[in-house]
This record gives C-alpha cells, structure tokens and sequence, in this order.
C-alpha cells in the first residue's frame, strides 16, 4: 500500500513540530511548511527521515495565497498527491485587553489563524479527490474566550471550530473527513509571542489536571483523526485540555 502523504503547516516548532514526528513513525510522508525558521524546519524533516518517511520542508506563509498555492504544488511534485492536511500554523500577538491591542496585531492573527486555514482547507477540498482528512487545531480558548489576553485569538479558535463542523457536512460525500483538535495550554515556544514564556507554569493550578500539556499529547490526537481508526469520525472537535 502506498503511505499517506500529510501536509502540516507550521511544522518546524512545537505541536507542529510533535505531529510531523508522530506522523512520521506512524508511516505518512510530510510537507513541513515552515514561515521563517528554516533550520528547525529542516532539523523535523531529517527526524521524519530518519524514522522512514519521505520529507521536505517547504517554506509557506498561510495568509498569502500565492504561497498556499506553491506548497501545494511543491508537495505534489516531490511526494505525490496529497491525502491529509493538518492545519497548524497560527500566531498570536503580545497579550492584554482587547482595547489595548493594535489593529496590525488584529489583522494578522486574523489572516493567519482564519484566513490560512480558509485557504489551505479550500486548496485540500479541490486536491483530495479519492477522500482525505482534514485536521485543524484549533484551542479550548475557543470556548474559554481568554479575558485580559487573547480574546482576538480565541475569536479566531472559534470560526475555526464552525469551519470544521460545516465543511465536515460540505465535504462527507466526497469522502473527506474534516476534524479539529483543541489543546489546552501546551509547554511551546507559542507563549513568548504573547510576552510571557513562564505563563504553562502559571495556568498550571488551575487545570483539572494540574499541569501543562506536552505537544507530544496533542500529536497523539492528530495522528489518531489522520488515521484509519477515525474512519467514522468527522465533524468532531476533540478537547485535550488537561480537563479545561
């Protein structure tokens, strides 16, 4: 049987980075898309090599379509048609009341946390013609709504949720199955962006289960929605948040 072939955005650091190692040893061959580091992204895709998989590291900023397009196309070229996306990559801006925040931070958490999906999604629905799966990690911020911090960015984990409960309906006859993940607070390099790298230790008391997640936690889940055992499951949004 041929292996999977999975694109995951925002692949070099990370839960990115976690699923891209997962996938690897569970046999799907990636496309790491990657914004700016490519030294991290390239270190994945040697892992993924070295666990048997075929990977390349392919730079991508999701907000732009033109790139979105060339990932796409690039991956094809080097790893043959695809038949999983995991929709990953996402930002945030420094955290704070909402009318403290900058209108660019704005625009850009929504361009790459809504917009990128939007577009990757689309160019999946038009490309996975013998089924597929789409994964969108989205965040229990979604439901939380995260007061004083990232209330912008929780809106975005939101739409993201009602993407993947519509286009799962859109996309279930064709035999695409659409599904997202929403971690919880996850020991990342995610929380400098936000201007508070210790805050996993400080949320930690108040999760049920009292501590942080691993991204290896959150792979976990990906990779079992990617894989055969998901074959009934679409339109689910699988909460791994410690109980939150």
């Amino acid at each position: 049987m041929s292996r999977p072939v999975t694109l995951v955005t925002g692949g070099g650091r990370g839960i990115g980075a976690a699923v891209c190692l997962r996938l690897a040893a569970d046999g799907h061959d990636l496309a790491i898309g990657y914004r700016s580091d490519a030294q991290a992204a390239e270190q994945v895709a040697e892992q993924a090599r070295a666990a048997g998989a075929k990977a390349v590291a392919l730079q991508l900023d999701t907000a732009v379509e033109a790139e979105v397009e060339r990932f796409f196309d690039q991956a094809a070229e080097q790893l043959g048609p695809a038949t999983g996306l995991v929709n990953n990559a996402g930002v945030t801006s420094r955290q704070g009341p909402l009318a403290e925040l900058r209108t660019e931070d704005l625009r850009r958490v929504v361009d790459v946390n809504l917009v990128g999906y939007l577009l990757c999604a689309r160019r999946a629905a038009q490309d996975f013609d013998r089924g597929g799966a789409i994964v969108n990690v989205s965040s229990a911020a979604a439901t939380l709504g995260s007061p004083g911090e990232y209330v912008h960015y929780a809106a975005t984990k939101a739409a993201t949720d009602a993407l993947t409960i519509g286009l799962a309906k859109e996309l279930g006859p064709a035999g695409i199955r659409v599904n997202t993940v929403s971690p919880g607070t996850i020991e990342t390099e995610f929380h400098q962006l936000g201007g508070e790298p210790g805050r996993p230790d400080r949320v930690a008391p108040t999760v049920p289960l009292r501590r942080a997640g691993q991204p290896a936690e959150i792979a976990g889940a990906v990779a079992w929605l990617l894989s055969p055992d998901a074959s009934y499951t679409t339109g689910a949004i699988l909460r791994v948040a410690g109980g939150m």
